[in-house]
């Protein structure tokens, strides 16, 4: 049987280095689904009922389109990081570079999702606690101390997933850089 230069030209990564990887992106994958599903979970059921001024007031993740995009990007980044579970495991049989980019590709764009989705949580979250003066928005998390500490724990542990999927983005940039042109 003939063989192709460009099948010749593939180089074939050492089985250690190999398994190395794929146990390492398995791991890595299982944690972020982990902490994605773990950061949607506590902002989903962020609620607290407050008096503030003779008044009872509800704080729900509802009432922000904020912190509802942040629930809901947690939860799909969950759902592509299961998904991406099951290209890594056909992945471990791939010798071919390409395959990696596509790989790169996904985890680069669930990394910007995630970004974005901490970002935004931040941002309302700090006007929250601080307020802003200049806007006349007023620190509500001084009334609704409960649903802040989950909205501050949510977040957290949604940073610790984008750590995650920035080593993960690095990781398959790195195998995906071996991709022979032809």
């Amino acid at each position: 049987m003939a063989t192709t230069t460009a099948e010749k030209s593939l180089p074939i990564p050492p089985l250690k280095t190999h398994k190395l990887f794929f146990l390492s992106q398995i791991s890595l994958r299982l944690f972020a689904a982990a902490a994605t599903l773990a950061a949607a979970w506590i902002m989903l059921t962020a609620k607290q009922t407050s008096v503030v001024f003779s008044i009872q007031v509800d704080a729900r993740y509802t009432y922000s389109p904020t912190f509802k995009f942040f629930a809901y990007t947690n939860l799909i980044v969950c759902a592509l990081t299961i998904l991406s579970l099951f290209f890594a495991y056909i992945g471990n049989k791939a010798v071919d570079p390409a395959y990696y980019f596509y790989i790169f590709l996904h985890d680069l764009m669930v990394t910007m999702l995630l970004m974005a989705a901490c970002a935004a949580a931040t941002a309302v979250g700090y006007v929250g606690k601080y307020g802003n003066s200049h806007a006349g928005w007023v620190a509500i998390c001084g009334y609704f101390g409960k649903f802040c500490h989950k909205a501050t724990a949510a977040s957290s542990i949604s940073y610790l997933a984008l750590v995650v999927y920035l080593i993960l983005t690095v990781m398959s940039a790195n195998k995906a850089r071996h991709i022979v042109v032809v």
